[in-house]
């Protein structure tokens, strides 16, 4: 390759690479973005709490998301009485396959005692953890934290433009969720009675595994003809800044639930070294030999987590508990009990499945198994 055609190649790819983060694949993709069930949440909370405070509700309702987005969004219904206002906020998932697209959220905001700060309450058609193992305690509302996280940053913003105190009771419901909760995996995770409140970054990519594959192989072309020596495959937005900050300037791929897409084209389009990031329970899916690390196709492995903790001389009670186990967060806590490092484990046998598939290929591979924080978890190669 000539170098006129490498600049050439550098400058049509240069999205494809992404140094930007998961944002930037929205700006430059021919699929419709959407909202999540909690950036919906969210907007009707905002506008509940507008109306309790001074009696109109705004409409549409703009709130600010992470990463400084300002969507506006229509209200479907609304209702305004004496120490509570409801809103409610109709789900469009974009161009997304999402079983949740159409749905109605609602947010019933009431006032509570000075100081109490903003709490959150599961209304109907939002599920109840059951389990240990996710990243709330067992007999919360699924309304995860991030969502509860900037909701309540919009919450303290209406406060502060309307002089009041953000000590608010937020309860959220989706209609028919529990029905539409039965097409998910929420049971299986033991999140039960209904739809779980979703979305680090309120933002739904929309979801093409041709076009997705596509702009992974394009990535992989661009940095190899820019000469680059090391790429970091990322399975989302946490893991990119996990390996941003490890290696700076570090050309990242933006591999989602594609690992098998990005390890067979480097077969044959080799990196000098390959750094993979992701979560414990994608990259379990990874170290089981799985190459599509979906969550609606491929489930996690309690039997090769068993295997794992096997070798590392786990007591047979442990052994029969981790078979039993609904997530591999459940099973990283009590592997950890018996001072067993299962994310260790994992990443080891993840590095172990990715060199099989690279066949030879000349890359070193690192795999770091982080948290849903960002903490490093594990560092293998």
């Amino acid at each position: 390759m000539t170098a006129d055609e490498q600049a050439k190649l550098a400058a049509e790819g240069r999205d494809a690479l992404r140094p930007r983060g998961r944002a930037a694949q929205l700006e430059h993709s021919e699929l419709r973005p959407g909202w999540t069930t909690g950036a919906c949440a969210c907007a009707a909370a905002t506008a509940a709490f507008e109306a309790l405070l001074s009696g109109e509700f705004p409409d549409p309702v703009e709130i600010v998301l992470p990463n400084d987005r300002r969507p506006a969004f229509a209200l479907t219904q609304t209702r305004l009485s004496d120490g509570e206002a409801m809103a409610a906020v109709t789900k469009d998932a974009g161009d997304d396959p999402d079983v949740t697209h159409g749905v109605v959220v609602r947010a019933t905001v009431r006032r509570t005692s000075e100081g109490s700060g903003v709490s959150f309450v599961g209304g109907p058609g939002v599920g109840t953890v059951t389990l240990p193992g996710l990243p709330l305690a067992v007999g919360e509302p699924a309304i995860n934290p991030m969502p509860r996280e900037y909701t309540s940053h919009n919450l303290q913003q209406v406060a502060d433009r309307q002089g009041a105190s953000a000590d608010v009771e937020v309860t959220i419901s989706i209609d028919d969720g529990e029905r539409v909760a039965e097409r998910t995996w929420n049971s299986r995770i033991g999140v039960l009675g209904g739809l779980s409140v979703l979305g680090t970054t309120g933002v739904v990519v929309p979801y093409s595994c041709s076009a997705w594959i596509a702009s992974i192989h394009r990535g992989i072309d661009v940095a190899v003809a820019r000469g680059a020596h090391h790429a970091a495959a990322c399975t989302g937005s946490t893991s990119e800044r996990v390996a941003e900050e490890l290696y700076p300037g570090i050309e990242l791929l933006d591999m989602g639930d594609f690992a098998g897409a990005v390890l067979k084209y480097l077969r044959k389009h080799p990196l000098p070294r390959l750094t993979i990031v992701g979560g414990v329970a994608k990259l379990s899916k990874l170290a089981a030999g799985y190459l599509d690390l979906h969550s609606h196709r491929t489930q996690i492995q309690p039997a090769h987590l068993v295997q794992l903790v096997a070798s590392a001389d786990a007591s047979e009670a442990l052994q029969i508990q981790i078979a039993d186990v609904r997530t591999v967060a459940h099973a990283v806590q009590l592997a950890d009990e018996e001072g067993i490092n299962l994310p260790q484990l994992i990443a080891a046998s993840a590095r172990h499945e990715a060199l099989a598939v690279l066949a030879g290929a000349p890359i070193e591979v690192e795999v770091v198994v982080v948290s849903r924080a960002g903490d490093i978890l594990a560092r293998v190669g």
